[in-house]
């Protein structure tokens, strides 16, 4: 690994809220947990960030779960995002005590696998991968994606196809304020797809967040 590569942040605590800052000189990253309540452990990490971006729009009213799964829910194998450039492998990841750490390789993306399968009724899928600051991340340009885009994703099963319902850049706030709606594992099946952004020079300050619903 090269010091001049700017990381995503590396891994992710599990209380609804945490600081992630990238150190400069290395790939190196330090956690701090925020204060907050811990959260179950069948929920995702929530991440924090420094920067205010974007403010979502919260919901009182969550979507009643479907019946059935999805033809093609599974685990999943790869996503593709099109209008990105997008085609990364994907491999199940877990927590580690109250660390959940996204691949070492920036071309490969993580499903954390304590939450909802793709495809699934109930639930977020939630996938993560790295960002570099020098190019070279599968998720670089995630902020970039537009509401509407396709987001495919394939499984051992087949491929269940998403739209991109919501594209934030957050602040360690916000998405604190944000982390049990966007992460809840209580809604109908969605898909998440996480990775850093907003390089300062000494790391990243913001957090990109995209929301899909199924096709």
């Amino acid at each position: 690994m090269n010091d001049d590569r700017g990381w995503a942040a590396r891994g992710w605590l599990l209380p609804a809220a945490l600081a992630l800052v990238a150190m400069a000189s290395a790939v190196v990253l330090a956690f701090q947990s925020a204060a907050g309540p811990q959260l179950p452990q069948q929920r995702p990490a929530a991440m924090t960030t420094t920067t205010t971006v974007d403010q979502p729009r919260s919901s009182s009213v969550a979507p009643e779960p479907r019946a059935t799964a999805l033809p093609g829910a599974g685990e999943p194998r790869g996503v593709v995002v099109e209008s990105l450039g997008i085609d990364a492998p994907v491999v199940p990841i877990t927590a580690q005590g109250t660390s959940l750490d996204p691949p070492d390789d920036p071309q490969v993306l993580g499903w954390w696998a304590g939450g909802a399968p793709v495809g699934s009724a109930k639930g977020t899928a939630l996938v993560t991968g790295h960002t570099v600051n020098a190019g070279g991340g599968a998720m670089d340009d995630l902020e970039q994606l537009r509401e509407g885009a396709e987001i495919r994703v394939s499984t051992e099963r087949g491929t269940v196809r998403y739209v991109a319902e919501s594209v934030h850049v957050l602040d360690k706030a916000t998405l604190a304020r944000e982390a049990e709606r966007l992460f809840s594992q209580e809604v109908a099946g969605r898909l998440v797809l996480v990775t850093c952004e907003d390089w300062d020079g000494t790391g990243y300050r913001s957090n990109v967040v995209v929301t899909a619903v199924p096709l």
